[in-house]
């Protein structure tokens, strides 16, 4: 009986011993987990640095086409990027309905610009220059990169009353935010109003078609 009682002991102390080594073992293991978790932080933070790092290696460089006006305007070095009249090359198309006339500005500079507002657009005749009124179209803002073009429309009545009218030979443009001007040759036919017929107007540039 008594030997029966000290094996039973025996096997709960090695069970006991047993447990415990079980349990130092798990820590030992969680230990290890929680030193080398430091490590793939560090590696994590490591690569997130050098993607970032190549973000703006590519957003400095002005290859980004998502930030390509932006990387323009900082290149200009004018402070708000805007379009210059002796960076437009201008010209004329018909419209999609009678009465339109399309005036495109191509940008033949090195840096891209933005355009934003309305032109100043004044018809000439042999008799005088009339102003075109402004549309009530809101103006966009429009991103030009080099070798690109923006448009605006020019609203005119067709001379449709059989009479002579008027003719207009020349189309000043000055483009939005800008104080020189360039002269374009048209050819458009209104007829004589006494101010109460249809007004001509002009629309924003990058409205339209």
């Amino acid at each position: 009986m008594r030997a029966q009682k000290l094996s039973l002991l025996a096997v709960t102390a090695v069970a006991a011993l047993s447990l415990t080594a079980c349990q130092g073992d798990d820590k030992g293991s969680s230990g290890t987990s929680d030193s080398s978790a430091p490590s793939s932080q560090s590696s994590a933070s490591q690569g997130s640095g050098s993607q970032a790092s190549g973000s703006r290696s590519s957003d400095g460089s002005g290859t980004s086409s998502g930030k390509g006006t932006a990387t323009g305007r900082s290149g200009t070095g004018g402070g708000s990027g805007a379009c210059t009249t002796s960076q437009l090359a201008m010209s004329t198309s018909g419209g999609m309905a009678e009465g339109t006339l399309i005036v495109n500005m191509k940008n033949t500079g090195s840096a891209a610009c933005t355009l934003k507002g309305f032109p100043g657009a004044d018809l000439k005749s042999k008799d005088g220059s009339v102003s075109a009124k402004r549309s009530k179209l809101a103006a966009p803002l429009v991103g030009v990169k080099p070798g690109e073009e923006a448009r605006f429309t020019l609203h005119y009545p067709p001379n449709t009353s059989g009479g002579s009218g008027e003719t207009f030979t020349g189309l000043v443009v000055t483009p939005p935010d800008e104080t020189h001007s360039r002269t374009l040759p048209v050819s458009i036919n209104v007829p004589v109003s006494d101010g109460s017929g249809p007004a001509i107007t002009v629309d924003p540039v990058g409205t339209g078609k």
